[in-house]
């Protein structure tokens, strides 16, 4: 492996990754246009657009995981945690992602977790409306009604910039990656965010000394292999709590027993609140003993979950944790790389509680 003291400067071009989604989707019906077709199309708009050559310079790295984002699975981001690992290993520290708006939060807040404690510039972009007007169908033009051009531009201003973390940009905002969620389904601010994060977001390194940078290297290259594997299998499952008798979400979580060590994601009312039954709770014990880890997040999209009410605080006393402040989108993301990056559910556990501990948003057992 070369070495990282070939890190690359501020003068070299931002890497810049096409995979799908919206922003590449072209046609009646629309679909995402190949590589081969969509990049040189977006070379030629990007030369024509920038007169005042006010965006900084583009390299483009070879991506052959063009997909609509909804069909991305823990296999394929691992796939764009290798692509950028590589590019990185190589020198390369700024790097741009534009895929699809479905799945843009899990993947940003899973590449935040993979690349905690380096120095890695990763902005990732979507958007909600196609760059090409489809309405052209002979010729390739920038809709001006899209919102994908400013999009890209503000995002590659903030790649530029050149600020260690993971980053989503849209809307005219950005954010640290796992705060960044969904709120609308078609509307153009899409999404919101926040800059008060923790853990990962404060794990990176403005200004990483050469031989930290190869340390960290070594070791993510020396899991590589693992994390690869265990992504063929890994999953994340989410339960969502609904106003049923209690046997409803007992018999969903039973079901799980026969599973593997896999996350599981217990979606409660208001802060956290899940109905009580003597089954749930030796359920919930039975599922810690199996080795699976559970999660307890709130259905409300802000404020996160509390131990104040008795209707919720009941959980962690039979091993589930607390998600915290934490999206629903940072949970997946933190699990699948628990699942991944660590040998057993131990580990993984010890893991999580530490991290999140740090933060101070974990509930402590009573």
């Amino acid at each position: 492996m070369p070495s990282s003291a070939l890190t690359k400067t501020f003068s070299d071009p931002i890497q810049l990754i096409y995979a799908g989604g919206t922003f590449g989707s072209y046609g009646r019906p629309l679909a995402p246009l190949s590589a081969e077709v969509f990049l040189p199309t977006l070379k030629e708009l990007l030369i024509a657009q920038d007169t005042a050559a006010t965006l900084p310079k583009i390299s483009w790295l070879e991506n052959t995981l063009i997909k609509d984002s909804s069909q991305l699975t823990p296999h394929d981001f691992v796939h764009f945690y290798q692509l950028l690992l590589n590019a990185y290993s190589q020198g390369d520290r700024r790097f741009l992602l534009i895929t699809g708006t479905d799945t843009l939060s899990y993947l940003g807040a899973f590449l935040a977790e993979a690349f905690a404690g380096s120095d890695i510039c990763v902005v990732l972009t979507a958007s909600m409306r196609p760059l090409l007007d489809s309405d052209m169908l002979h010729s390739y033009n920038i809709d001006a009604h899209s919102d994908a051009w400013s999009n890209l531009s503000d995002s590659l201003k903030l790649a530029a910039a050149g600020e260690s973390g993971v980053k989503i940009s849209f809307g005219g905002e950005s954010w640290p990656a796992q705060t960044v969620q969904k709120i609308h389904s078609h509307d153009l601010m899409a999404f919101t965010g926040h800059s008060r994060a923790a853990y990962p977001a404060n794990s990176y390194i403005k200004h990483l000394p050469d031989t930290r940078r190869q340390h960290w290297l070594d070791d993510q290259q020396e899991t590589l292999a693992t994390v690869k594997m265990r992504a063929e299998h890994a999953s994340i499952h989410a339960l969502y709590c609904l106003p049923n008798d209690v046997s409803v979400i007992n018999n969903q979580l039973l079901a799980l027993l026969l599973e593997p060590p896999c996350g599981i994601i217990l979606l409660g009312f208001g802060a956290g609140n899940v109905p009580y039954s003597e089954a749930l709770a030796e359920t919930l014990e039975l599922i810690h003993k199996k080795g699976h880890i559970v999660i307890c997040a709130s259905q409300c999209p802000f404020g996160g979950v509390s131990d104040s009410y008795a209707a919720g605080s009941w959980q962690y006393d039979h091993h589930v944790i607390a998600g915290g402040r934490l999206t629903i989108s940072a949970i997946y993301a933190r699990l699948l790389w628990l699942l991944l990056r660590y040998d057993s559910p131990a580990r993984r556990k010890q893991r999580w509680i530490n991290t999140v501990s740090k933060t101070g948003t974990t509930i402590k057992k009573r």
